[in-house]
């Protein structure tokens, strides 16, 4: 709806989802709403018409009233602007909306065209998720500790074979469990994606560190790194998560003496996209392990997984636009490909 002199809003904008309202800059008033930003705000547009920002943004957030003002102004200034609000809306409820400004064209008066989303219970949910994670974390690195420490005193004192390979065994349990922690931090980091943190890199690059950390931590493991092809990926940490698990697992589930691991990379024959090869002769990955990563797969306590390694190298792949596939070798051994969209070679 818009007020006399006012710039209106097509009628059919009253059918969007989303809140469309037009704000004059220099008053910081709406001029014209549809009726899904009355609905997000609990107000009508002659009443917001008539109201200051102040009134209704929770003065319990850090971005203030003032902010909001100072956005509308480098909308007009400077460019679109977007931005998490808190809004209080008219009942006293608080809300939380992502908003993006940008200029309206007007001959006469400067205006700004506000896109109002309601995103309350995604930000509510990712918050209370990011506790949670923290709390996994936590957790699961101070509890294996402690039970990794009063392993090692029982078989420290225990007193027959039988006992104390029980214990290693035990003791071997905990650290392996502590390391979960780890890797739900990974998990986290793919599922919180920031194109921020991201960089062109040779692909290459960041495999040669991945072979490097493994083969120091492994020094009995031969691992061969070549490059089929000089590509380029736009990746984060989460591409040497990915890497790390897939060589580190190839490494530690070999029945050799001295593991064998091939990693390639380079264009893939079918798809032009990015492929990394990791390539073992171990025993095959069981299919149980493999089947648990799909999404549409019901778990039961049948079903599961023994771990979250290949959870880890699935959605930090996926986060960067990739997909994660395994293939049997005969007679013996696994291929874990690693697909990603090529980029440009930067200049």
């Amino acid at each position: 709806m818009a007020l006399q002199n006012d710039p209106a809003l097509p009628p059919a904008y009253d059918a969007l989802q989303v809140g469309i309202a037009v704000y004059d800059a220099t008053e910081a008033t709406v001029a014209s709403a549809n009726d899904r930003l009355e609905s997000i705000f609990g107000y009508r547009t002659e009443e917001l018409s008539e109201l200051s920002v102040e009134t209704y943004t929770a003065n319990t957030y850090t971005f203030t009233a003032a902010d909001f003002v100072g956005r509308l102004r480098d909308a007009v200034e400077a460019g679109p602007q977007e931005f998490v609000w808190r809004l209080k809306r008219s009942d006293g409820e608080l809300a939380w909306v992502r908003v993006h400004f940008s200029r309206f064209p007007d001959d006469e008066r400067e205006y700004v065209l506000a896109e109002v989303r309601d995103i309350t219970d995604y930000y509510v949910a990712s918050r209370r998720e990011a506790l949670f994670w923290r709390i996994l974390r936590h957790n699961l690195r101070n509890e294996t500790n402690k039970i990794a420490g009063y392993v090692e005193r029982v078989r420290d004192l225990a007193d027959d074979e039988e006992a104390t390979e029980a214990a290693e065994r035990a003791l071997s349990t905990a650290i392996e469990l502590g390391t979960i922690a780890t890797s739900v931090k990974q998990i986290q980091h793919a599922a919180t994606r920031c194109e921020a943190n991201r960089s062109y890199r040779r692909a290459v690059e960041p495999l040669r560190d991945v072979v490097e950390a493994v083969e120091a931590e492994y020094p009995d493991a031969e691992i061969r790194l070549h490059e089929r092809e000089a590509m380029w990926i736009h990746v984060d940490a989460a591409f040497e998560y990915a890497c790390r698990h897939a060589v580190q697992n190839a490494v530690v589930h070999s029945t050799e003496s001295t593991p064998a691991v091939r990693v390639t990379v380079g264009p893939s024959p079918n798809t032009g996209r990015v492929e990394i090869r990791i390539v073992d002769s171990n025993p095959p990955i069981p299919d149980v392990e493999i089947d648990v990563l799909d999404e549409f797969t019901e778990l039961t306590s049948t079903s599961h997984g023994t771990g979250v390694g290949l959870f880890v190298m699935k959605w930090c792949i996926e986060s960067l636009g990739g997909e994660l596939q395994f293939e049997r070798r005969e007679p013996r051994g696994n291929v874990v490909h690693f697909y990603l969209p090529p980029k440009e070679r930067p200049t």
